[in-house]
C-alpha cells in the first residue's frame, strides 16, 4: 500500500519533474525529509515500512539498523529498488533488498553490532509516491555490547543530529507505550533542534503491549506531557506477525480494529493509526509544495530570462551554412579587435575593480617599474670616484696634468650610458609579457572554435615577436645614438666652467643645514608624494605581532599615524641619508616587504637600524618604491670590497670632483631622455602596431589560410553547450506552463498553537566510563547540532544526497565537531 493521500498531486508534480529532468535540472521543491528517531526496538523500522507500504528492512533484537539508510522514493512506472553501491542493478524482489542492506551493513561494521555514519543509499521507484527522502537511523542505545566503542551512545546521537537539524526534516519521535515518556531520548533530541515543536510529531508505538489496566489516553489526548503537534498512536506488527509473513495491509486492518474496540481509544480512533499519520504527513507535504511553488516559479522565470538572448542566437545559428560561418568569423575577429583596444586604451564598460589589466598594467611599467630599474643601475659612489681617478691618471700617463682632461669625462659617461642597455631591454620584455597576456585574454573568448583560436593565437604571436625584434633593435639604436656623440653644449649641461661653482654651492647648502642655521620650513616638506597603509613588520614581533599604520610620504620626511584620520602621529622620519633595500618574502608570509635604512648606520627609529615595511601586493610595493624614488630615497647600491682611495694630490682631487659633477649633470640629461623616449618607442613599435595588425591584417591572414570552413568548426563542448541551452530553454518554458496548472489555493491545516513543553529536558549527559585511548573520564554535554546540509531528491541525486561527510581515518565515527544552535525561548500558554 502506498501513500495514497498524495496521489492527487502526483500527475502534475511528475510532469514538472519530467520537464526538467531531461536537462539535468531538479525541480528543487525541497520536499521534507522524514527522519524516524527513537530507542532500540521502539518500532522505528515498522513505522518507516508503513510509509513505504512494503516489507524490506532488516529485523531482529538489539541494534539492527547500524548504518543510516537514505531511502529515496522516486516516481516511476514500475516498482523496483536500486542501491548506489550497485549501480545499474535493479531489485524487484524486496526480500533481496533486505539481504543487500544486511550484507552492505556487515561490510563496514562487522558482525558484532558496530555502527558507521556512512549511509546506505537506496532508491525505490514506484508509481504511487512523490519524490521524498526517508531516513532510517540507528536506535539510541545506552550500553555498548560486543566490539562497540565505549562512547557508542554519543556516536549515535551525533549521527542523528546530522539529519534532524535540517529545517526541511520532519522528526518522528518514536517512543514505545510501555516506557516512561518523560525520559524519551527521541523527544529530548528533537527539542534540542526544534524547541518550538514545529517539526516534531510524537509517535507512540506498542499500545497493544501495555500492562492490563493501563493506557496512554491522556498522552494521546495531548493533556499529559503535551507536544505542539501532539501524538499519534500506532500498532505495529509483532515479531511473530513478521515471522509469519503477515502483510502490511492485514496489519493495518488489525490496527484499526484495535483502536475502534479499545475503550480508552475508540473515541479518537479516527485520529490514531498509520493511515492517519500518513494523512498528517501528506498535509505537511502539500503545504510545503504550495509554499514553494511561487518562489520556484520566480526562480524559473529568472533563469528563462537569462537564457532568452543566448537561446535566440543559437536558434538562428546553422553550423553547416557557409554564409553563416563567414558572418560569424567576421563578427568574432571584429569583437577581438574591439576587446583588445578597450583593454589597452581603457573603457568605461565592464570595469575591473579587483585587479589592474591591459593598458593600466603597461602604464605602471612605464612610470613606476622602468624608472626604478634605471635608478638601480647607478654605480656606487666610491667606485665611480675611483674609476674617474684611474681614468685621469691613465690619460696623463707619466706626466702630471695641469688641466682636467675631457677624455676622462667622455670615457666615464659612455660607460654609464652603455649600462642602460640592460634595463631598457628588460623594459621591452616586461611590456611584451603584459601585451601577450592581454592578447591571450581576448583570444580565449574564441574557445568555442578551437581551430580558429589556435590559428589566431599563432598569427598574433608571430606578429608580436616580429614587432618585439624591431623594438629591441630600435632601443639599442637609441643607446648607440647617445654613445655616438656626447653633447657638452646641451642647455641643461653645467659645463666645465660651472662645475666647480656647483660644488662650492653644495658645500654652502651643507653648512646651512647644520644645527643653528635652520630657517623657515622649506615648501618641499609640505608636498605630499603618497599616502597609504603599510605594516611595520619588524617592530611588533616582540609586542604581539606586526601593526598597520597610515603612512604619509613628503619630499622631506616619512610620517606614520595610528589611522587615516591623521590625528595621532606616531613618528616622523627625515629622508636624509635614507636608502631602500629589498627584503626576501617570508616562507609563510603573503606580504611584500621592503626596508628603509640609514647609510651612516644610524638608527632610523628608536633602537632599530632599519624599518621593514610590508604591502599586500606586488603592485603596491612597486608603487611605494617609485614614490620613495621620487622623494629622493634611492635603492641600496652594491659596494666594492676595496677601501676608499686616498687622494694625496689636491689638484687630482679637484679634477675628480669636477668630472664627478659633470658626469652627474650629463647622466641626468640621459636619464630624462631615455625615460621619455622608451615609452614612446614601445607604444609606437609594439602596442600601436599590434593593435593595427589585429584590426586590419588578422582577418586577411586568416582568409589566406584557405580553410575558412574548417576554422569555424565548433568544439564538442560548444556544440554540447548550444544543445543544452536550447533544451534547457524549452524545458523551462514547459515547466512554467506546468506550474500554471497547479492550484496554489490548496487547503491547509494551520500550525497548532504553542504548548508548554518544558517537561522535556534537553539532552545533557555525562559519560562515566573511561576513554579507550587516554583512560581519563570523558564528559560530554549536549549532542551537537549539524551544519547546513543540502540534499537532492530528484532522479539525478548523487551519493552525497544525505549530506554526510566521511572523516579521513575514522570510517566508523560520526562527525564530532558540529556547531551548536541555541534554541529560542518557548512561550507559556495558559
Amino acid at each position: 500500500m502506498g501513500n495514497r493521500g498524495m496521489e492527487d498531486l502526483i500527475p502534475l508534480v511528475n510532469c514538472l519533474q519530467d520537464a526538467l529532468s531531461g536537462v539535468g535540472q531538479s525541480c528543487s521543491l525541497h520536499l521534507p525529509q522524514i527522519a524516524v528517531v527513537g530507542g532500540q526496538s521502539a518500532g522505528k523500522s515498522s513505522v518507516l515500512e508503513d510509509f513505504v507500504g512494503r516489507d524490506f528492512l532488516p529485523r531482529g533484537s538489539g541494534i539492527v539498523t547500524r548504518r543510516p539508510l537514505i531511502l529515496q522514493l522516486l516516481s516511476g512506472n514500475t516498482e523496483y529498488g536500486e542501491f548506489l553501491h550497485c549501480k545499474g542493478k535493479k531489485f524487484t524482489d524486496f526480500d533481496e533488498i533486505r539481504k543487500e542492506i544486511e550484507t552492505e551493513t556487515r561490510r563496514l561494521t562487522g558482525s558484532n553490532k558496530g555502527i558507521s555514519p556512512v549511509p546506505i543509499n537506496l532508491r525505490i521507484y514506484s508509481p504511487h509516491v512523490l519524490n521524498l527522502t526517508l531516513v532510517d537511523l540507528p536506535g539510541i542505545t545506552k550500553v555498548p555490547v560486543g566490539d562497540q566503542p565505549a562512547d557508542i551512545e554519543y556516536q549515535i546521537r551525533d549521527m542523528i543530529m546530522q539529519f534532524i537539524c535540517k529545517e526541511n526534516c520532519l522528526i518522528l519521535a518514536v517512543t514505545p507505550a510501555n516506557t516512561d515518556l518523560a525520559n524519551s531520548d527521541a523527544l529530548k533530541l528533537a527539542k534540542d533542534v526544534d524547541p518550538q515543536g514545529q517539526r516534531t510529531i510524537g509517535v507512540i508505538t506498542k499500545l497493544d503491549l501495555m500492562d492490563e489496566g493501563t493506557d496512554a489516553r491522556e498522552i494521546l489526548e495531548n493533556r499529559l506531557l503535551p507536544l505542539r503537534r501532539g501524538y499519534i498512536g500506532v500498532v505495529n506488527r509483532s515479531q511473530k506477525d513478521i515471522d509469519g509473513k503477515k502483510d502490511i495491509k492485514t496489519a493495518l486492518h488489525a490496527e484499526q480494529k484495535f483502536f475502534l474496540s479499545h475503550p480508552a481509544y475508540k473515541h479518537m480512533a479516527e485520529r490514531m493509526g498509520t493511515p492517519y499519520l500518513q494523512r498528517i504527513l501528506n498535509q505537511q507535504l502539500t503545504n510545503h509544495i504550495r509554499d514553494t511553488l511561487p518562489v520556484f516559479r520566480s526562480h524559473l522565470q529568472s533563469q528563462l530570462l537569462a537564457l532568452d538572448k543566448e537561446a535566440e542566437e543559437y536558434r538562428q545559428y546553422s553550423p553547416d551554412d557557409p554564409a553563416r560561418r563567414t558572418k560569424t568569423l567576421l563578427q568574432l575577429v571584429q569583437r577581438l579587435a574591439v576587446d583588445f583596444e578597450k583593454l589597452i586604451e581603457g573603457s568605461g564598460d565592464r570595469v575591473d575593480t579587483v585587479n589592474l589589466s591591459g593598458g593600466a598594467r603597461i602604464n605602471r611599467i612605464f612610470h613606476e617599474r622602468f624608472p626604478y630599474e634605471l635608478v638601480k643601475i647607478e654605480s656606487d659612489e666610491r667606485k665611480l670616484r675611483q674609476e674617474i681617478n684611474y681614468a685621469i691618471r691613465n690619460i696623463h700617463g707619466v706626466r702630471t696634468g695641469l688641466f682636467t682632461p675631457d677624455m676622462a669625462f667622455e670615457a666615464i659617461v659612455k660607460k654609464q650610458i652603455s649600462r642602460l642597455k640592460g634595463p631598457c631591454l628588460k623594459f621591452v620584455d616586461m611590456v611584451v609579457q603584459e601585451l601577450s597576456t592581454t592578447v591571450y585574454q581576448c583570444i580565449n573568448k574564441l574557445s568555442s572554435f578551437p581551430k580558429l583560436q589556435e590559428e589566431t593565437e599563432r598569427i598574433v604571436t608571430t606578429a608580436i615577436q616580429q614587432q618585439e625584434s624591431k623594438c629591441r633593435d630600435q632601443v639599442l639604436l637609441l643607446i648607440d645614438i647617445e654613445l655616438a656623440y656626447i653633447n657638452t653644449k646641451h642647455e641643461d649641461f653645467i659645463g666645465f666652467t660651472t662645475a666647480q661653482q656647483a660644488f662650492n654651492q653644495n658645500n654652502k647648502k651643507t653648512v646651512a643645514g647644520m644645527p643653528g642655521n635652520q630657517g623657515v620650513t622649506p615648501l618641499s616638506s609640505l608636498i605630499v608624494v603618497r599616502k597609504g597603509w603599510l605594516t611595520i613588520s619588524n617592530i611588533g614581533i616582540m609586542k604581539g605581532g606586526a601593526k598597520e599604520y597610515w603612512f604619509i610620504l613628503t619630499a622631506e620626511s616619512l610620517s606614520w599615524f595610528k589611522d587615516d584620520e591623521e590625528k595621532e602621529k606616531k613618528y616622523m622620519l627625515p629622508l636624509d641619508n635614507l636608502k631602500l633595500r629589498d627584503v626576501e618574502k617570508g616562507f609563510m608570509s603573503s606580504k611584500f616587504v621592503f626596508a628603509i635604512f640609514n647609510t651612516e648606520l644610524r638608527n632610523v627609529y628608536k633602537d632599530y637600524k632599519c624599518l621593514e615595511l610590508a604591502c599586500n601586493s606586488q603592485e603596491e610595493l612597486d608603487s611605494w618604491k617609485a614614490s620613495l624614488l621620487q622623494a629622493g630615497v634611492y635603492p641600496e647600491r652594491v659596494t666594492g670590497n676595496g677601501t676608499p682611495e686616498n687622494f694625496t694630490d689636491p689638484q687630482l682631487e679637484r679634477q675628480v670632483e669636477t668630472i664627478r659633477s659633470l658626469v652627474d649633470s650629463y647622466m641626468s640629461i640621459i636619464y630624462k631622455t631615455i625615460k621619455d623616449l622608451m615609452p614612446k618607442t614601445i607604444m609606437h613599435l609594439m602596442i600601436n602596431s599590434v593593435k593595427e595588425f589585429i584590426s586590419s591584417e588578422l582577418l586577411a591572414q586568416l582568409y589566406a589560410l584557405g580553410e575558412c570552413s574548417a576554422l569555424m568548426d565548433e568544439s564538442p563542448e560548444q556544440k554540447q553547450h548550444r544543445e543544452e541551452v536550447l533544451r534547457k530553454h524549452a524545458a523551462l518554458k514547459e515547466a512554467l506552463a506546468v506550474i500554471g496548472k497547479i492550484s496554489t489555493s490548496t487547503c491547509t491545516t494551520p500550525m497548532p498553537p504553542p504548548v508548554d513543553s518544558s517537561w522535556i529536558q534537553p539532552s545533557s549527559l555525562t559519560l562515566p566510563t573511561k576513554s579507550v585511548t587516554s583512560g581519563k573520564p570523558v564528559v560530554r554535554g549536549h549532542a551537537p547540532s549539524a551544519p547546513r546540509v543540502y540534499t537532492h531528491t530528484g532522479p539525478t541525486a548523487t551519493p552525497n544526497a544525505d549530506g554526510l561527510q566521511q572523516l579521513p581515518g575514522q570510517p566508523h565515527r560520526a562527525p564530532p565537531s558540529v556547531p551548536r544552535r541555541q534554541p529560542p525561548p518557548i512561550p507559556n500558554v495558559k
